[in-house]
């Protein structure tokens, strides 16, 4: 079953635009998932979000970009380590979640995606506290670190993420 949570628009996507955040356990398809992301929660029930302090970035979910032949669960397993230092097994992983972006006019030349393209959302709960959170060394992100819900809204104003915040806890 998928479910229409919110629909947004984002500033840096340079023209008109659908961007639905859907609540699914299927995947997107998987030739035009682009990114992929970890809402991790410990016992406590925070979250773990990573830091790039550089352009104007600031605080996030970890995630990125699939790597070419890569799956969206190995780059979201992939991309959490590089930007937390957390290293979780793809089997702790589960997907609840994606973002489809639809463009509603021609795109630039210089925009680098296609017309139709979808961000995946995954999830894990460890069954105790969050430990230190650390990215290593090369990492984009300044530091990570495990924030309450009050915290993430305070520092995370805007994102259309947010609404998934009450959906991360125990699978």
């Amino acid at each position: 079953m998928t479910e229409l949570i919110a629909t947004n628009t984002v500033p840096w996507i340079p023209v008109a635009h659908r961007l639905d955040l859907m609540l699914s356990s299927a995947l997107p398809p998987a030739g035009q998932t682009t990114s992929a992301f970890a809402f991790v929660a410990d016992q406590a029930g925070r979250i773990l979000m990573t830091c790039v302090d550089r352009e104007g970035r600031g605080w996030d979910i970890p995630g990125g970009h699939l790597e070419p032949g890569e799956t969206a669960l190995d780059a979201a397993v992939r991309e959490l380590y590089e930007e937390t230092g957390l290293r979780l097994p793809p089997s702790d992983l589960s997907v609840f979640a994606w973002e489809r972006i639809e463009l509603l006019e021609p795109p630039p030349d210089d925009y680098r995606y296609a017309p139709l393209t979808y961000m995946a959302m995954f999830r894990a709960t460890l069954r105790a506290p969050g430990g230190p959170a650390s990215p290593p060394t090369g990492s984009e992100s300044t530091h990570a670190g495990w924030l309450t819900r009050e915290e993430i809204e305070r520092r995370c104003p805007g994102r259309t993420w947010l609404a998934l915040l009450d959906l991360t806890g125990p699978l």
